[in-house]
Parts: C-alpha cells; structure tokens; sequence
C-alpha cells in the first residue's frame, strides 16, 4: 500500500519536472521564432515620444531587449 502511493507520488513529481522543461523549451523557441517586439514597433514607440530615432538607437534598444530575454 505504501508503496503504491510512493509510486504515484513519485510518478507525479518526474511528470512535472519533464512537463516544465519541454514547456520552457518550447516557449523559448516561439518567442525566438515570434519576438514580442520588433524594430518597427520600437521605432513606432520612439518616434510617438516625439523622436525620431536613429537606426544605430533602435538597434541598441533591440539588444538590450534581447539580452533579457
């Protein structure tokens, strides 16, 4: 008895643990097949500031989003 409850509970545990991981390796390659943000929008965003950005400033803003992520 005891050991079918530690069996469940240990059964439990790993599926977690392997469903967090193939999760997070997922969501990683969406987000690097489909950015959240792309130069466009931050030129956009920049440029709505009352700016006009450079391009050598949007790509600043783009690695230092990246770096982040």
């Amino acid at each position: 008895m005891w050991e079918d409850i530690l069996l469940v509970v240990i059964g439990l545990l790993i599926g977690l643990v392997i469903g967090f991981v193939v999760a997070r390796t997922m969501m990683k390659k969406y987000m690097k097949k489909n950015p959240p943000i792309n130069e466009k929008m931050i030129e956009a965003m920049m440029s709505s500031m009352g700016r006009k950005p450079s391009q050598k400033q949007v790509r600043q803003v783009m690695n230092q989003m990246n770096r982040y992520m």
